[in-house]
């Protein structure tokens, strides 16, 4: 899962770092040269579209999706168990749904051919396809995590699934930014330190030592 998430946030990141050069590139040659590229819009919202499939997978592995969750530290542990596990399987549920509703639209969008009524004319199945590559990736991410939720209730193994499937609150979002805080200082830690021996002789390093 970890290596579907980084994959998922550097396509994320990528797609909307090339969607802001282009915004750049088309804004200076509108002031400038009164010149357009006639299609930054027509990306911008192709990647409005791929990029929200991607942050669904994201949200998902990092337990960021919302949940009213007011009043589940209360209930007994058997009610969280459950509303944990149902949580889980829902969201397998509504990502299949969306999976099978894309796959209709790309679907018909190849039977008639459609293109975008836009300047560039754009063969909307590729874009599309896209779009339901993002919500394949989602669909997976997705059934894995109620698999596991419903191996970990069926096994017994109640404990486990409410560590892995509660809603995550804010003393564990503190945690973990404090966590990555921590890794970030200690390798800027580790690179000041291999600059400043790198402009050490090894001589004086090795009496440094001895």
């Amino acid at each position: 899962m970890k290596r579907i998430e980084y994959m998922a946030s550097m396509v994320f990141g990528g797609i909307f770092l090339l969607l802001s050069l282009l915004v750049v590139v088309e804004t200076l040659l509108r002031k400038f040269f009164s010149v357009s590229l006639q299609g930054v819009d027509e990306l911008g919202g192709y990647a409005l579209a791929v990029g929200a499939t991607l942050s669904f997978t994201l949200a998902l592995l990092g337990r960021t999706h919302m949940r009213i969750d007011i009043f589940h530290e209360k209930l007994p542990k058997s009610l969280q168990i459950l509303f944990n596990w149902l949580s889980a399987t829902l969201m397998a549920l509504f990502a299949i749904f969306m999976f099978w509703v894309c796959l209709q639209i790309v679907q018909e969008t190849l039977d008639y051919g459609s293109t975008a009524q836009t300047p560039w004319a754009t063969p909307l199945k590729y874009p599309q396809g896209v779009w339901l590559a993002g919500l394949t990736v989602f669909a997976f991410a997705a059934i894995l995590y109620s698999l596991r939720a419903t191996w970990l209730l069926l096994s017994g193994r109640t404990g486990q699934l409410n560590e892995e499937f509660h809603p995550k609150g804010v003393s564990e979002e503190l945690k973990e930014e404090l966590e990555d805080f921590k890794h970030r200082q200690q390798a800027t830690t580790s690179d000041v330190g291999t600059d400043v021996l790198e402009g050490v002789p090894a001589q004086a390093v090795r009496e440094g030592v001895k």
